[in-house]
């Protein structure tokens, strides 16, 4: 579990005013000194990250956001970084002091977490200094028709109850999510196509890679893993046809070319545009890249922030491809990590191209899709750009229902 990927890990946001115990709670539900504690108001700035285990919930992401009651203009800022977490907050925890209870501040938060249909848990805190009511508990759940749970983090009090609403509220399903293994029966033969080139990380294989190896093992499938130099031979070797064949996108025209006709083929990318997000508005962006025209605006969107070298597939490849299908140039524009542009810039771009977002978590991936089609901006991902480019697109689907 220590080794979870963080975007396989479910994501909890606590929020809450300065200085009601966001800190002290995440040390107490995790066991251990992780978040800085103090009783100086607005201790904790910008958002922070940290990948733990809480048993028995498994491998999760805590995020410590600073107080959404934060002043001045750089108080301002950051609560809007605080806002911006809820893009990927899969479960909101939001801390109340039981002294002041459910502020103005707090029933702000609630209602942007319940816009965003994001599960929630209210935390009535400190309650060894203010106690609370069970009648008062109750009110609450009635009024804002979400649970509550009391605690107290400095004493460690309550603290079992909250790991249960946790587990209760929190949508796993979402992280029940299937790669390949819902399109494989098990002892079939999933065959991987992983190209080794300059940009490959030495010694190991990408994240896509391994994720999707383990996804086949998990149900029972057997994996053959070969370059796509080998392909053929690996074909020739096995004692069976293979169920599906997975490549790389940057390999498909010539695994499509060495695959035959009556294997089903796709691309680790494609498999992600299910995983992580919504397939069909992925395969609706990629009809659009032939309405581009010359002066156009396309944004290159990462997850990650690894070392471009010459060829690299987003800041070389697409955008030649790209060029190349309108016949001119097109104006590129591209991010990368965390950052997403925001509802009042997205729409400035006519077309958006996301990488397979394997270092994101589904929810945010959500998030992203769904803010490009809410402003009516094509939006597609890496692989399925490809498949559409190369020519193959109808092919690379055929193994899903879409």
């Amino acid at each position: 579990m220590e080794n979870t990927p963080r975007s396989n890990r479910l994501h909890i946001a606590i929020f809450g005013k300065r200085n009601v115990g966001k800190s002290t709670l995440i040390n107490a539900l995790t066991k251990q000194d992780i978040a800085l504690v103090s009783n100086v108001a607005g201790t904790t700035t910008d958002p922070v990250y940290k990948a733990m285990e809480i048993l028995p919930i498994g491998p999760v992401v805590i995020i410590d956001t600073a107080g959404i009651d934060d002043v001045g203009e750089l108080g301002e800022l950051r609560i809007e970084k605080t806002y911006q977490v809820l893009n990927k907050t899969e479960l909101a925890v939001i801390v109340i002091n039981g002294n002041e209870g459910v502020t103005e501040f707090d029933q702000d938060i609630i209602k942007r977490v319940k816009e965003k249909n994001i599960p929630i848990v209210g935390v009535i805190n400190k309650v060894d200094i203010h106690n609370v009511d069970d009648t008062t508990i109750g009110d609450l759940k009635k009024k804002y028709n979400m649970p509550f749970v009391k605690v107290s983090a400095q004493n460690n009090k309550g603290i079992d109850l909250l790991k249960e609403a946790i587990i209760t509220y929190a949508d796993l399903e979402t992280h029940e999510r299937k790669i390949v293994g819902d399109l494989i029966d098990p002892g079939d033969v999933v065959v991987l196509v992983t190209p080794i080139d300059k940009a490959a990380p030495k010694g190991r294989l990408i994240l896509p890679q391994q994720q999707t190896t383990r996804d086949v093992i998990d149900h029972g499938g057997i994996v053959v893993i070969a370059r796509e130099t080998e392909l053929k031979e690996a074909l020739k070797a096995l004692g069976k046809k293979p169920r599906l064949v997975i490549t790389d996108s940057q390999a498909f025209k010539k695994v499509d070319e060495d695959t035959p006709d009556d294997i089903p083929l796709t691309s680790f990318s494609i498999l992600y545009a299910r995983y992580k997000a919504d397939l069909k508005s992925l395969i609706n962006g990629v009809k659009k890249i032939r309405e581009l025209k010359v002066g156009d605006k396309v944004l290159i969107c990462e997850g990650c922030t690894h070392h471009r070298q010459d060829g690299d597939i987003g800041r070389d490849k697409i955008p030649r491809w790209l060029e190349g299908m309108v016949g001119g140039k097109l104006n590129f524009e591209w991010t990368s990590g965390t950052y997403y542009p925001t509802s009042d810039k997205i729409h400035n771009y006519d077309l958006i191209v996301h990488c397979g977002g394997c270092m994101l978590n589904p929810k945010e991936m959500e998030f992203r899709v769904k803010e490009a089609n809410s402003e009516g901006i094509p939006i597609v991902n890496y692989g399925i750009l490809i498949a559409e480019v190369t020519g193959i697109l109808e092919r690379a689907l055929k193994p899903f229902q879409v």
